[in-house]
């Protein structure tokens, strides 16, 4: 809980926007960029860019560039990214089937 502590960089990084949406896109399996962006739903390139970057530099996801012309990338979960990802199928399952009695507080 320290605002010093480098948890809350993976944290941010984790459960912004759009991390634990990616990471349930890629416990499907490799994936290139344009399947990534078309599964997340609003997404923007800048952002799953800089999304992807983060949660590599995490150690989470690992890019496969196969220096090809033109660019073959694929973007997959690590050992590490696995284990995340199986926590964030959890939590986003718990949502989905929470999601009725979530609503309920939004009107009223």
């Amino acid at each position: 809980m320290a605002a010093a502590c480098p948890s809350r960089d993976v944290l941010r990084r984790l459960t912004g926007r759009w991390g634990m949406l990616v990471l349930w896109a890629l416990a499907e399996g490799p994936q290139r960029f344009g399947s990534l962006r078309r599964q997340v739903g609003g997404i923007s390139e800048r952002m799953l860019a800089q999304t992807l970057q983060g949660l590599e530099t995490d150690g989470l996801v690992l890019r496969h560039d196969f220096g090809t012309v033109p660019p073959h990338v694929e973007y997959a979960l690590t050992p590490l990214g696995h284990e995340a990802a199986a926590r964030v199928d959890a939590l986003l399952g718990w949502i989905e089937s929470s999601l009725p009695r979530i609503a309920q507080g939004w009107n009223g």
